[in-house]
């Protein structure tokens, strides 16, 4: 049964037949819930890379104007999301390598957009699946910031840990090269240090990993600070109870309210985001990613739990579809959230 409301007009009816997610699931329901409206900054993705493993399916859901998203929490909820431009204020992009897009972006030109690029000092032992930084990396970056401007992308040098092999000068040593390298083709750098939870943890340990004492980070903070200086760079923290201020690193947001109200040139109506960390600073957006699905295989990642079932999960990727990495199931429900920009028209942000 699909029981849908007579107020079911948020997604054109050409747009919903090009894709028919009950063909095989004829009981699936689509209920429509007339809550407030919710915010629409997208977040692509903490959960997993969409540029570097699924900017085709990205780019078909900006194509056809909606997706589906499966609550991580109840497997059978399923929100279905307007992406369309009128809605959508601006899209954040979570990425070790965007490189897949970069050739597609004049497909996202009505959106507003930044990238948030991974790029650390680590070799395979770490990052599994990623190429090299100096020779393949570091160009992809160079490139992403010439064609859109060195304000939208963002080098994030994290999450930092300390081994055996990874030492303090190991990590000044890379963090320095890499400055240099990006130089001019970013304005900001976002630093953390590793959280270990049980989904990580074996990883972890595997690497001998260990901790500084907070003497230790703010010393080794200061350092990467002076760097980043030297290099035109400014420096955050993302999430970290630390504060370090005085080593000249502020508390980052990295779903910023003010860096996205001046790239949209308007003030937004926005909060923080509850459903993050006390210490984290973002703003509040949809997000729209999956968790268990990311290929780069990053012994320290938060996101995925298994290397099998990430396995399991991308073999059931279809670019087609409004899910990413799965499909509709018979005891699925769908709800439609009400989304609507959060631009505050009253007021420019060249008037502030």
């Amino acid at each position: 049964m699909i029981v849908v409301s007579s107020s079911f007009n948020m997604i054109s009816d050409e747009i919903r037949n090009a894709y028919n997610p009950f063909e095989s699931c004829a009981s699936a329901q689509m209920l429509i819930k007339n809550e407030r409206s919710d915010e629409m900054i997208l977040s692509v993705s903490r959960r997993t890379d969409i540029p570097n493993y699924y900017s085709e399916w990205f780019y078909n859901r900006i194509k056809e104007g909606f997706l589906y998203v499966r609550n991580p929490m109840n497997a059978h909820q399923i929100s279905e999301i307007k992406i369309t431009p009128d809605v959508v204020d601006c899209i954040v992009f979570w990425t070790k390598n965007p490189l897949p897009m970069i050739k597609r972006l004049d497909e996202i030109k009505d959106y507003n957009y930044y990238f948030q690029f991974t790029l650390t000092g680590y070799g395979n032992d770490v990052e599994i699946n990623l190429p090299n930084k100096k020779t393949k990396m570091i160009p992809v970056f160079q490139e992403l910031s010439e064609k859109i401007g060195k304000q939208k992308v963002i080098w994030r040098y994290d999450p930092i840990f300390f081994s055996d092999r990874y030492t303090k000068e190991y990590h000044l040593k890379a963090f320095k090269s890499i400055a240099e390298a990006l130089s001019g083709y970013t304005e900001k750098c976002v630093i953390s240090f590793v959280d270990i939870y049980p989904k990580n943890k074996k990883n972890m340990d595997g690497l001998s990993s260990h901790e500084l004492n907070d003497d230790e980070l703010r010393e080794f903070a200061e350092k990467l600070s002076k760097i980043a200086a030297d290099n035109n760079i400014k420096i955050g923290s993302c999430a970290e109870k630390i504060d370090l201020d005085e080593c000249g690193i502020i508390h980052n947001c990295c779903i910023d309210r003010e860096l996205i109200e001046k790239i949209i040139g308007c003030k937004l109506n926005v909060g923080k985001d509850k459903n993050q960390r006390k210490e984290c600073g973002c703003v509040e957006s949809v997000e729209i990613g999956t968790y268990n699905t990311c290929k780069n295989g990053c012994a320290y990642c938060y996101a995925n739990y298994s290397s099998k079932s990430v396995e399991t999960n991308a073999a059931k990727y279809d670019p087609s579809s409004p899910l990413l990495c799965g499909k509709v199931q018979e005891d699925d429900k769908i709800t439609i959230r009400k989304v609507e920009s959060l631009k505050d028209t009253q007021l420019s942000i060249f008037d502030m």
